[in-house]
C-alpha cells in the first residue's frame, strides 16, 4: 500500500493490541454479539424467537462473511443494514428475528461504549506500569540531591526521586480519573429511533413490565451493570467527551514529565535511552537527541486537541440525535486512543531506561550551592561571635561579587573564597567547604519519596499487582 496514505498512528506509533479494539473484526463481531444478546433477551422475555435461530446466531458469531456485507452496501449504502443481511445469509432460519424492534444504533452505539471500555482497560493497565516504573524510579534516586528550578532558576535542592514524585502524582491523578470514568460507562441498550422504545411497545403488546427487563438483560449479557436510563437515538455525546478528557490528562501528564526529561537531557543531568546504532543526526554525529521524548510531547499534544472534538460535537447535537457526529466520531475516539497507546508504551520505555548521572548533577548543583548556603554560614558565623546585621550585608555584597564573576568573567562560583577572605565571618575555607554537603540542603524530599510510595503508590501497585510487569516495544 504505498500508494495510498497510512496512518502513522497504526504504522509506527500504537500496538498491534489496541489497533485490534478498533479494528472492523472486533466491531462486526461486537455487532453480532449484540444481536445474539437482543434475540435472547427478547426471546427469555416470550417473544416467538426458538433456541434453534439462537443457536444458528451463535454459530456464525465468529465467521463474519466480510464479502457479502460489503457487496449488499454498495447497494443499499448502509453499513448496518448490509451487515444484517449478510448474516441473514448465514442463518436463514433466524433471519426473519436479527435486528428485531432495533435501530443502527443499537449496534453502532453499544459497540461504541463496548470498544471505549476496552480500550480504557488497556490504557488503564500500561498506565498502571508507568506508575510502577516511576515508582521504582523514584525509590532508586530518592536520596540523590539535585538542582531544583523555579522558573527554571537555580533554586533551593531536592532530589531526583522527589522530582519523580511530580511526575508520578500526576498520572495518578489521571489514574484516579479513569477508574471513576471506566466505572461509570453504561450501555445504551435498546431505546429505538428517539429513545421512546415505541417499537417495542408494539412488539410487546404494551407490556410495561416486560418492555422495563430488556435494557437490564441487554447489560448483564454485554458485561455491564446498567444502561443509561434515557436517551435520544444515541447515548449522549457526553459520554465521549468525559472519556476522551481522561486520555487528554494523561497525554497531559506525560508531556509535562517529557518536557522535564529533555531540559534534564540538555542539562546532561538525566538521559533518556539511547540505543547502540542509533542515529541523534544526519549531520551532527556526536548528538543523542531526546527523540523518544520529544515524541511523547508530539502526540501528547495531538491528543490534547484531539479531546476538542467530542466536546463540540457533544455541545452540537441536534434534540434526540443528528449525523454530523458519525464522522467526526470514526476519527477522534479511535484515533485518540491510538495516539495515547503509543504515548504511554514510549513513557514505559523511557522511564524503565532513564540514565542518570550523578557527576554531572553534583557538578552543576555545587556550582549554586555556595548561594543557597548562604544562610547556614550566616548562622555559623553568629555562633563564632558575629554580628548577624553587618553579616548579611557583606554576604550579599560578596554575593553579587561572585555572581558577576560567574556571569561576566566566566569564572567558577568563588563565593566561599571570598567569604573565607574576609575577617568578619572568622570562618576558614575548610570550615566553609565542609558545610556544603548538598544532602544538607534538599530538607524532606527523601522522608517524602518515603511516605508518598509507602502510603500511596505501593498500596495501588499491589491491589493491581497481577497487571504489572509489560514491557513496551518501540517501533521506529
Amino acid at each position: 500500500m504505498r500508494d495510498r496514505y497510512v496512518s502513522p498512528l497504526s504504522e509506527r506509533y500504537s500496538s498491534r493490541e489496541m489497533q485490534y479494539i478498533f479494528s472492523p473484526d472486533m466491531k462486526f463481531k461486537t455487532w453480532r454479539k449484540l444481536w445474539i444478546a437482543l434475540a435472547e433477551t427478547e426471546k427469555e422475555l416470550g417473544l416467538p424467537i426458538t433456541d434453534e435461530q439462537i443457536a444458528e446466531l451463535k454459530a456464525h458469531a465468529e465467521d463474519i462473511n466480510y464479502e457479502v456485507a460489503q457487496e449488499r452496501e454498495k447497494l443499499v449504502r448502509h453499513d448496518v443494514m448490509s451487515h444484517v443481511y449478510a448474516y441473514g445469509v448465514q442463518c436463514p432460519k433466524a433471519k426473519g428475528i436479527i435486528h428485531l424492534g432495533a435501530t443502527s444504533c443499537y449496534v453502532g452505539d453499544n459497540t461504541d461504549i463496548i470498544l471505549m471500555r476496552e480500550a480504557l482497560r488497556l490504557v488503564r493497565r500500561k498506565l498502571l506500569n508507568v506508575i510502577a516504573e516511576l515508582a521504582s524510579f523514584a525509590e532508586k534516586y530518592k536520596a540523590q540531591p539535585t538542582l531544583a528550578f523555579t522558573h527554571f532558576q537555580p533554586a533551593q535542592p531536592t532530589t531526583v526521586g522527589k522530582r519523580a514524585t511530580l511526575w508520578l502524582q500526576e498520572f495518578l491523578m489521571d489514574f484516579e480519573d479513569l477508574n471513576y470514568v471506566l466505572g461509570s460507562l453504561k450501555l445504551l441498550g435498546s431505546k429505538g429511533t428517539t429513545g421512546t422504545q415505541a417499537s417495542f411497545l408494539e412488539l410487546f403488546e404494551g407490556d410495561q413490565e416486560r418492555i422495563d427487563r430488556i435494557d437490564p438483560m441487554i447489560a448483564q449479557k454485554m458485561g455491564f451493570e446498567a444502561c443509561y436510563p434515557v436517551s435520544g437515538q444515541t447515548y449522549s455525546r457526553k459520554v465521549d467527551t468525559r472519556v476522551m478528557n481522561v486520555v487528554a490528562g494523561i497525554a497531559a501528564s506525560a508531556h509535562k514529565m517529557s518536557n522535564d526529561i529533555r531540559l534534564l537531557q540538555h542539562l546532561k543531568e538525566v538521559e533518556e535511552p539511547f540505543e547502540k546504532n542509533q542515529i541523534g543526526s544526519s549531520a551532527m554525529a556526536y548528538k543523542r537527541n531526546p527523540m523518544r521524548s520529544e515524541r511523547i510531547a508530539s502526540l501528547s499534544r495531538y491528543v490534547m486537541m484531539d479531546a476538542l472534538n467530542p466536546a463540540v460535537t457533544s455541545a452540537t447535537q441536534w434534540f434526540e440525535r443528528t449525523l454530523d457526529d458519525s464522522a467526526n466520531k470514526r476519527l477522534s475516539i479511535p484515533e485518540g486512543f491510538l495516539a495515547i497507546d503509543g504515548i504511554l508504551d514510549l513513557c514505559l520505555n523511557v522511564v524503565d531506561g532513564l540514565v542518570v548521572y550523578p557527576k554531572v548533577i553534583e557538578k552543576h548543583l555545587r556550582a549554586e550551592l555556595p548561594f543557597m548556603a548562604t544562610e547556614n554560614i550566616m548562622m555559623d558565623a553568629v555562633k563564632a561571635g558575629g554580628d548577624r546585621q553587618e553579616l548579611h550585608e557583606r554576604i550579599r555584597q560578596l554575593s553579587m561579587e561572585a555572581g558577576r564573576n560567574v556571569k561576566e568573567l566566566g569564572q567558577e562560583n568563588n563565593l566561599l573564597e571570598l567569604i573565607a577572605a574576609d575577617p568578619a565571618f572568622n570562618l576558614s575555607l575548610e570550615e566553609l567547604q565542609k558545610a556544603m554537603d548538598p544532602a544538607r540542603y534538599t530538607g524532606r524530599a527523601e522522608v517524602q519519596v518515603d511516605a508518598y510510595l509507602d502510603k500511596v503508590v505501593r498500596p495501588l501497585l499491589e491491589e493491581n499487582r497481577e497487571l504489572l510487569g509489560m514491557k513496551a516495544e518501540i517501533h521506529v
